[in-house]
């Protein structure tokens, strides 16, 4: 994927050097909650993450993850893009910020530079998304973002379940 730029937003590919943010957002309660324990405790294991599995499936795939940065100080807040799963057929638009990025409207506004990008340059019919029942932030996100509840893809013994929803582009 390629550089995204929004009103207030830098959406970027992921390097080794943003090890200690993804150590941070990886772990944040959240993202356990929401994305679930990815197993990163270092920063080694972050650049690890990142080569392997991020910047490994822009290689072998065309699509990742990008790092979401303000552009009024180039920080970043979270993360936002494609990811190809062998699980599922489609695209899946993917994201997770830090909470002092909630409520501000950014992940609306990154998620729509990956929807448009994914429409006009990839030439995607049609995106996925996942998120467990009960991750209202998420799920209100998608709707916003004009997605629609398809199926449960997977309940858990918690009773909690992974929704899928589409959107057809």
């Amino acid at each position: 994927m390629k550089t995204l730029i929004t009103e207030r937003l830098t959406l970027r590919l992921v390097s080794v050097d943003d090890a200690p943010f993804i150590l941070e957002l990886y772990n944040h309660p959240d993202f356990y909650r929401f994305v679930g324990d990815k197993q990163i405790r270092t920063v080694e294991e972050a650049r690890r993450y990142i080569q392997e599995n991020m910047l490994h499936m822009q290689e072998s795939k065309g699509v990742s993850l990008l790092v979401v940065e303000t552009k009024a100080d180039k920080q970043p807040i979270g993360i936002c893009g494609l990811v190809k799963r062998d699980t599922l057929t489609a695209f899946d638009i993917g994201y997770g910020y830090l909470p002092h990025a909630y409520g501000k409207g950014y992940a609306i506004e990154a998620a729509t530079a990956v929807v448009e990008f994914a429409r006009d340059s990839m030439k995607i019919e049609n995106l996925v998304a996942i998120t467990n029942n009960d991750n209202i932030r998420s799920i209100s996100l998608l709707e916003k973002l004009g997605f629609q509840f398809e199926r449960i893809e997977q309940t858990y013994d918690n009773g909690r379940t992974l929704q899928l929803y589409t959107m057809t582009l």
